[in-house]
């Protein structure tokens, strides 16, 4: 599982010219789920971006977690994410899981993270054509990837 996660000051995600969600300060996270994905993976990323210390406190480091600021979470579905770029200029998505697989890992991480941060996590669409607008703050960008776990 790949998560790109970017700390923001407002995001929102547009399916064909209507906002379906929006936030405010929080993250946005475009996840990409692979054919080897599970349960455990989830259940260690939703922990580790629930408890990640990207924003910042009084003193201006980054030592608050989102949980400790109260923030939002938007998730958003990108397959493209498991892009393989080796060979040709074509991108190849053979790593990225089908959606019979992929949707119910989608909808249990956004329901795992709900139950880490205690509130409702906005979504896109699995598989619809979105428009993604945000303000990164900082910027602040992390990608996690479950299976270096760096």
């Amino acid at each position: 599982m790949r998560a790109v996660i970017q700390r923001v000051t407002k995001a929102s995600v547009t399916i064909n010219s209507q906002v379906k969600s929006s936030i405010k300060t929080g993250i946005l996270i475009l996840l990409g789920i692979g054919n080897t994905d599970d349960n455990s993976d989830i259940i260690w990323l939703t922990k580790k971006i629930a408890l990640l210390r990207i924003f910042d406190d009084n003193e201006g480091i980054m030592n608050l977690s989102l949980l400790d600021i109260g923030g939002e979470a938007i998730v958003i579905s990108q397959f493209t994410l498991h892009a393989k770029t080796k060979k040709g200029n074509r991108p190849s998505y053979i790593n990225a899981a089908r959606p019979e697989k992929a949707i119910p890992l989608y909808e249990l991480f956004v329901t795992e993270l709900e139950k880490q941060l205690g509130k409702i996590v906005k979504t896109g669409e699995f598989g619809a054509m979105m428009d993604i607008s945000l303000t990164n703050s900082g910027p602040v960008t992390i990608i996690i990837d479950t299976k270096s776990k760096e």
